[in-house]
């Protein structure tokens, strides 16, 4: 298995499911994600316009801009060539395009071996996550909680408001020690 990709709405668990994995699995992997990608950008390209809008105030509604989104597919091609350059991945990512964000990863990690896992959480447990962070526009996680699952397709999903981070990621690691 090249990578694992996590997608779920903000504070699903996504990557605390990650981190414990990276503990868990016997060879080194790097976890990349959204938040990484975001953290990559220029401050100019956080408030709207071209860039992405909605993760500083707002309503926790994310919008996406065309520089962005050209930015988000250079990056997405940048992490399906580290893993055909022999890095495992796990990938911790937030379709808010749904289908049409899975397609785009799947293009780009077409020939490598991916596990497809849908992190869902009950949206009333996303946001007391979130309100507990204290980083993250308020209602974000209610409004991502089921929309990035619509129409995406899953070898396997998860339920971090009924599961540990550790019992999930125990869960995962079954599926890449595992036949497929």
């Amino acid at each position: 298995m090249n990578v694992i990709v996590l997608n779920g709405g903000s504070s699903s668990g996504k990557s605390s499911i990650a981190r414990r994995l990276q503990e868990l699995l016997p060879e080194p992997w790097l976890h990349l994600g959204a938040d990484t990608m975001v953290a990559a950008l220029p401050p100019r390209l956080l408030d709207g316009g071209g860039g992405i809008g909605g993760l500083q105030d707002g309503d926790g509604t994310v919008e996406v801009g065309p520089v962005f989104a050209a930015l988000d597919a250079a990056w997405t091609a940048g992490v399906a060539a580290m893993a055909r350059a022999g890095a495992r991945i796990v990938v911790d990512e937030v379709f808010l395009g749904g289908p049409a964000s899975q397609q785009r990863w799947r293009a780009a990690l077409e020939g490598l071996d991916v596990l497809w896992v849908g992190v869902r959480c009950d949206p009333a447990v996303a946001a007391a996550r979130e309100a507990g962070r204290g980083d993250r526009v308020a209602g974000m996680a209610a409004a991502q909680a089921e929309s990035v699952h619509r129409g995406v397709a899953y070898d396997l999903v998860l339920d971090t408001s009924q599961a540990s981070p550790d019992a999930c990621a125990r869960l995962v690691l079954a599926r890449v020690a595992g036949p497929r």
